[in-house]
């Protein structure tokens, strides 16, 4: 990158973000500024990844049969869009997350887009584009006060579905099966690719591991050049050296059912926003444990400011990439002056038709190669949202049947044609129909639940009071969807300080264990007769005056002592430990931040 570029991007002074604790495995985290070539090497292979995904705005304008000249039009226009929601994602603030997203031309338009282009041109898919912009700031600010029913189990069934969607049309493309039979030549040339990838992504060193996806990407470009695979190279001789865009309004004469659709589309597309903002959070945060909506409302921002900009070029609608999303893990960065100088970069090339129409000829099956990559990723990273909730029956039937619906659409697609004619767009997606399905089904299975739960403790054996309060914890935390490790230190503390009553004596006996959970807080109470504990270690005789006490003065020494221990480990495992009375019965709360 040229020294005064690099100057200026030096002097540039980006808005806060939350301080969040780096991840070791992060070669460059949120806010640290690589090197210059590095920097600059890092966001041509996030443009080239989202510029790749230009062949959705292909596939709409050939639906619609746009001339060549109106569909160069639209990709510039769309570029500029892309260039416009990512800098605003980057720059962070009151325009967008902060964090190192890429906007790429939504797939889940492309059949509704075509027709629409087909009817008006550039100025409907202006019109669509518009449209999502509005969606999207809406939906930025009702979706932060949706906490309850987004849980990470919710993002977590749509990233993975959305991994698993990627997985026929990642498999076609490597194989060249979208040609009706595979191909031995596409199926090496995605072989290498992939192998490259992940070799470098594995095994390379620091720098290799940066630059994985771009030397995959050049190994299957070179391999397939070798094959006679590498087709219209002569049309790059043919397309103009520069292109500036035209202004394009939207066209509000649109027929409003369409639009409507449109809209619905775009609100179930910020199911895929959400799974990829929170994504990218826990990417960053290395004490993640729960979904930041800020974060979340001012990532789909970012989006519907540069989608509501991008409609006044004439722009197709854009969205959040998951396929940037895996380069990010595949080069372990996730600086946001990456997503800066990618959008510079998307900008530039939006006025470079050469460099949009050359990235367009890389073969199908080495997109199909990071097309596979990308969707491993996707399923692992949701299972792993998914694990990290402890599960009883309601959470267990609500992912179950949620994979059920998204992957039931995806495999018997017919079962959309039963949809009302309007929705057959919406009910052929896995991800809308899954994830959809996991909203309504998780706050359906809240009807009912509690968020306080009380255990009468009778009169049992020393173990089975143990083993009722355990249970008691762990089966809460599952029926509340609290995290899983933390629900295990609750049952860990709850069982030391149970002891410690006991072994404490002076008559102290357990009725009655109590909690309760907010998503921020999760709280356990274990309340008994007798006077309170004291928490606070008593003041030991020194060495000396041991060796003067008499057997009974050192036995009670030694109790104290060894209560002690018990208060420091419940120290340990709770965030806040108090005690006290509170009626006729002593309490002692163990606190744990969630």
């Amino acid at each position: 990158m040229h020294a005064s570029t690099m100057a200026l991007f030096s002097k540039i002074k980006l808005p806060p973000v939350p301080a969040f604790r780096r991840p070791a495995d992060l070669v460059y985290a949120l806010g640290e500024k690589p090197p210059a070539f590095t920097l600059f090497g890092l966001a041509v292979q996030h443009m080239v990844t989202a510029l790749t995904c230009v062949v959705y705005v292909l596939a709409a304008a050939k639906i619609g049969g746009l001339s060549a000249a109106s569909t160069q039009g639209l990709v510039t226009a769309t570029t500029l869009g892309m260039a416009l929601a990512t800098f605003f994602q980057a720059w962070g603030g009151r325009l967008g997350s902060g964090l190192m997203l890429v906007d790429i031309p939504s797939p889940l338009l492309i059949v509704i887009g075509g027709s629409i282009i087909g009817q008006f041109g550039i100025a409907g898919a202006a019109a669509m584009s518009l449209t999502k912009g509005l969606v999207s700031l809406a939906a930025s600010v009702v979706v932060p006060r949706l906490r309850a029913i987004l849980p990470p189990t919710v993002a977590g069934v749509v990233v993975c579905i959305g991994g698993l969607s990627l997985v026929a049309p990642a498999l076609t493309h490597m194989t060249g099966l979208q040609s009706g039979a595979m191909d031995g030549a596409d199926i090496l040339i995605g072989t290498v690719t992939l192998l490259v990838i992940v070799a470098l992504s594995i095994w390379g060193n620091r720098r290799l591991k940066l630059a994985a996806l771009l030397a995959g990407l050049l190994a299957g470009v070179i391999l397939a050049a070798v094959l006679g695979k590498l087709h219209g190279m002569a049309l790059l001789s043919k397309s103009s050296v520069l292109a500036l865009p035209q202004l394009h309004l939207p066209n509000l004469a649109v027929d409003p059912a369409a639009l409507a659709a449109v809209a619905l589309v775009s609100l179930m597309a910020q199911l895929d926003s959400l799974g990829s903002l929170v994504l990218m959070h826990k990417m960053n945060d290395a004490d993640w444990r729960r979904p930041s909506m800020r974060l979340v409302s001012h990532g789909i921002r970012a989006n519907g400011l540069g989608n509501l900009l991008a409609s006044c070029l004439g722009s197709y609608p854009t969205g959040m990439s998951s396929a940037n999303l895996a380069l990010c893990h595949i080069s372990r960065s996730t600086s946001r002056w990456i997503g800066l100088v990618t959008a510079l970069l998307l900008a530039v090339s939006a006025f470079l038709p050469q460099v949009a129409l050359g990235l367009t000829l890389i073969p199908t099956s080495v997109v199909g190669a990071i097309e596979v990559y990308a969707a491993a990723y996707l399923v692992v990273s949701g299972i792993e949202l998914i694990a990290s909730r402890a599960l009883d029956s309601r959470g267990i039937f609500m992912i179950g049947l949620s994979f059920v619906a998204g992957l039931g659409v995806m495999v018997l697609p017919q079962l959309a044609d039963q949809a009302p004619a309007a929705l057959h767009f919406v009910a052929r997606s896995g991800i809308i129909t899954g994830g959809v399905m996991a909203i309504v089904l998780n706050a359906i299975f809240r009807l009912g639940t509690s968020q306080r739960a009380v255990l009468h403790i009778d009169e049992a054996s020393h173990s089975e009071r143990m083993r009722r309060i355990v249970e008691f914890v762990e089966s809460s935390g599952a029926r509340w969807s609290a995290r899983r490790d933390v629900v295990r230190r609750a049952a860990q503390a709850m069982l030391e300080g149970a002891e410690a009553l006991e072994a404490a004596g002076e008559g102290r006996r357990l009725v009655q264990v109590q909690g309760s959970f907010d998503e921020f807080n999760l709280d356990f109470e274990l309340l008994y007769q007798g006077p309170a504990l004291l928490l606070e270690p008593s003041a030991e005789p020194s060495p000396a005056a041991l060796l003067d006490m008499r057997e009974e003065d050192f036995h009670n020494v030694l109790g104290r002592a060894l209560s002690g221990v018990s208060h420091m480990l419940l120290k340990r495992l709770a965030d806040r430990v108090t005690s006290g009375t509170r009626g006729r019965l002593s309490y002692l709360r163990l606190h744990l931040n969630h």
